[in-house]
């Protein structure tokens, strides 16, 4: 996730034609495609596949290829999103601060800066309650610039590879 506290504003549609779309949905679902075998799924040569992913790239529609990781198997399967509303005053300099300090922290998976009666959503992944407590206490509430937060248990999650914008 790019820093959506000092997001750009001036992010512009990109035009996709079809081979653009396959090659985003492709893409998506096995961010691990080996050149060649998209290549061979859009009916294009190679080195017009790496072309066009290249120019994905620099469009910025893609900005990234991620692995998926169960958060069970490295023993932090407990994950919660957490609401935090922020104190009025100096709210710029808050907002800020708040971002920066949590992104940093191991347990958090994603942060995301709302409009709406949160200011952020922070999704975070644990080993049991009482560390997810303890991360809420100590890493949340803690700070002078919280005002509260509404912990959320994920008992189960779907992920679409991409928005349904393809239609």
């Amino acid at each position: 996730m790019g820093n959506a506290v000092n997001a750009p504003k001036d992010v512009r549609t990109v035009e996709l034609d079809e081979t653009d779309r396959r090659i985003v949905s492709l893409l998506s679902a096995d961010g691990r495609l080996a050149n060649v075998d998209l290549a061979a799924a859009l009916g294009v040569a190679p080195s017009t596949a790496h072309a066009r992913v290249r120019s994905l790239l620099e469009r910025g529609v893609i900005t990234g290829f991620h692995a998926s990781i169960d958060q069970r198997t490295l023993g932090t399967g407990l994950q919660a999103v957490i609401g935090v509303t922020l104190r009025p005053g100096s709210r710029q300099e808050n907002i800020t601060a708040f971002s920066e300090e949590v992104r940093r922290l191991p347990q958090v998976i994603q942060v995301f800066f709302l409009g709406g009666a949160d200011d952020f959503l922070v999704h975070v992944a644990a080993d049991g309650s009482a560390a997810l407590r303890e991360f809420v206490v100590e890493h949340l509430s803690a700070q002078s610039s919280v005002a509260s937060t509404r912990t959320s248990i994920v008992f189960d999650y779907h992920r679409n590879v991409v928005a349904a914008a393809f239609d």
